[in-house]
């Protein structure tokens, strides 16, 4: 093989160091200021509010009628989505979940349908599928579940979606490695924050980041 002269050759090095120098990065991206609503809806009069920098849903004082979400204003596809939540709770069902390549119903219109890492006593961690199959997809082991989940305190919860394949992390552990066997389910769609109805029940969610694959 020929060999370039040295010019040559440090200038295609230099040039080459320069493609890889400027692909853009992937970076996080935060989805909730801590101070408003800015990118989302939902009933944000009665049943979501903001304290101490956390958004906060449902009531310690009343129960919860019916199932209520806040949801993003932007369609998502595949992405690592980053939340810390705390759900509390006394009487009733204490559950919540973070949706994803969902849809708002319109009848009734708080309700929400697609995939949800589900949250709350037997449901920690699995993934569920809201309003559609009405099922759990694939749920964790429950006594890896009981060594890993901080009760009503703040945990790190991790969704990763790409393509069909699901991953659900809690506290840095895996619980959930799933992958869509039905190519007719959306791989597309909205974020939302649920609090399920039936319990008396709150949930605070923050530190809300995702990175865009």
């Amino acid at each position: 093989m020929r060999k370039l002269p040295f010019y040559f050759a440090c200038a295609a090095s230099l040039a080459f160091a320069g493609c890889i120098m400027i692909q853009p990065s992937r970076k996080q991206v935060s989805l909730f200021d801590g101070k408003t609503f800015r990118g989302w809806e939902g009933d944000t009069v009665k049943t979501w509010k903001i304290e101490n920098g956390s958004i906060a849903g449902g009531s310690l004082e009343e129960t919860v009628p019916h199932n209520e979400f806040l949801c993003t204003r932007k369609e998502y596809s595949n992405f690592i989505l980053k939340v810390k939540f705390k759900l509390t709770g006394h009487e009733g069902f204490i559950n919540t979940g973070v949706q994803f390549h969902s849809v708002r119903l319109q009848n009734p219109p708080y309700e929400m349908t697609g995939y949800q890492a589900d949250l709350g006593d037997k449901y920690w961690a699995s993934l569920y599928d809201e309003s559609r199959r009405n099922k759990t997809l694939i749920a964790p082991d429950s006594a890896l579940v009981g060594k890993i989940v901080k009760r009503n305190d703040w945990n790190n919860y991790e969704v990763h979606s790409r393509n069909g394949h699901i991953q659900l992390f809690l506290n840095g552990t895996k619980t959930v490695d799933y992958t869509e066997p039905d190519k007719s389910i959306p791989q597309k769609g909205l974020i939302g924050l649920q609090i399920h109805g039936g319990g008396k029940a709150k949930v605070f969610y923050k530190d809300i980041m995702i990175e865009e694959l």
